[in-house]
């Protein structure tokens, strides 16, 4: 009993002992995995640091976002969208499909958690899991907490920390800068000249509803990048890639994408937009790098609405110098620079992930690591490649769960490490 008491006061004052595994984010990712945990009857506890479940989509996201995929591709596991939602939610119908969701198998994430570390300590073989109050209960220490447990689920994903480049005198531009996860419409930016820095799917859509609410958008790309049209012939262009890559080679496929693409688009590098020399498909499987699904923007380049300039050299007071030698007069900068896993700033002593914030061990096996660890969201394949992680995820805990069960009914003492349990 002795021995008992010293391991217990090897703990910080507030522990808790968690029976089943601790999820880490309480996103699209967390929900899936908890969802899944519940059908195989896994207890859990979901660790958030905001204040609502989805809060990227919540708070981080433009009011006119819509699921880019069609909705058969982005539900998640065991709960289809409603029959009456389009083929392409908003994202108010999307929110309100998450919150059903966790409503529906009765998900209940610990808000306000900020983790501040994990680490699997090999002495005891548990995960230990350190949270701090955020939000309100941000100025008390006493809301540390310690969670420990056989099992981590890191379900943050891909995009939980924005990313600010350094770009050359933008402090002494003097105009508005916004980072697109604070902008919500054009309103504010009426009659403004506007330099968006970034060409992805959400610069594209930004540009366009800007040009909506009458600014004067200019896009910045750097890079080339890939625009597809997001639908073929009434067929959803990621719904056709998906079919052909059950028939044909990824290269065929992606040359099959790039011909219909030109055939609907037209030669869209006369625009500035030259496309990359790897296909859409294996340049998203291998880097991550998604096609922009055009949603209008495109016709807004041909008429001149929307302006294309090359990279940025400097910034000065009111007006942006471009790396081609021109100069432009702005009023307002968006970075549509997108979002990077935070995974490095507190998962210790574990090298599955690489600094960059993504698993090591590349598709389809990265949702697995050693001595309890999993991921959910990191596979670069949007929604679909949380719910198959998710549903893998279940079932392997599920099964060690049935097996630690059996060896249970047999009498044991009650774990005594920590103050509670749940």
């Amino acid at each position: 009993m002795a021995g008992m008491t010293d391991r217990v006061q090897c703990f910080p004052p507030r522990c808790v002992w968690v029976n089943g595994p601790i999820i880490v984010g309480a996103g699209p990712s967390g929900l899936a995995v908890a969802a899944c945990l519940k059908e195989h009857g896994v207890p859990f506890v979901i660790l958030e640091r905001s204040d609502c479940i989805a809060s990227l989509w919540q708070k981080r996201t433009y009011d006119r976002l819509k699921l880019h995929l069609p909705k058969q591709f982005c539900q998640l596991p065991k709960f289809p969208f409603p029959d009456d939602f389009p083929e392409y939610p908003t994202k108010k119908q999307f929110i309100d499909y998450l919150e059903s969701y966790a409503q529906h198998f009765q998900i209940r994430p610990r808000f306000n958690q900020s983790v501040q570390s994990a680490r699997f300590d090999e002495t005891c073989g548990l995960w230990l899991v350190r949270t701090v109050g955020s939000g309100t209960a941000a100025a008390s220490r006493s809301h540390e907490v310690e969670y420990i447990s056989r099992w981590l689920v890191v379900a943050t994903g891909e995009n939980a920390e924005k990313v600010v480049p350094e770009l050359e005198g933008l402090g002494e531009f003097g105009g508005d800068v916004m980072h697109i996860c604070d902008y919500k419409s054009g309103e504010a930016y009426r009659g403004k000249r506007v330099l968006v820095v970034g060409c992805g799917n959400s610069g594209m859509e930004v540009c366009l509803d800007l040009c909506d609410y009458g600014a004067f958008p200019a896009m910045v790309v750097r890079d080339s990048v890939h625009v597809l049209p997001r639908e073929v012939l009434g067929k959803s262009t990621f719904e056709l890639a998906a079919l052909l890559m059950n028939w044909l080679p990824l290269r065929l496929v992606d040359k099959t994408l790039l011909v219909l693409a030109r055939l609907v688009l037209g030669n869209v590098e006369k625009y500035g937009l030259r496309r990359p020399s790897t296909g859409p498909v294996e340049l998203k499987n291998t880097e991550g790098r998604t096609p922009v699904l055009d949603v209008g923007a495109l016709g807004k380049i041909r008429s001149g609405d929307i302006k294309v300039v090359p990279g940025i050299k400097r910034f000065s007071p009111g007006k942006v110098e471009l790396v081609d030698g021109r100069i432009l007069h702005i009023d307002s900068v968006i970075l549509a620079t997108g979002y990077r896993s935070n995974v490095p700033q507190w998962l210790q002593g574990c090298d599955f992930f690489s600094k960059d914030g993504f698993p090591k061990t590349p598709f389809p096996n990265g949702w697995k690591g050693q001595c309890g660890l999993y991921t959910v969201g990191f596979t670069r394949r949007g929604l679909s490649g949380v719910s198959s992680d998710a549903v893998r995820i279940a079932d392997d805990i599920g099964s060690m769960w049935k097996e630690e069960l059996k060896l249970a009914r047999r009498p044991i003492a009650c774990h005594g490490r920590c103050i509670s349990q749940i």
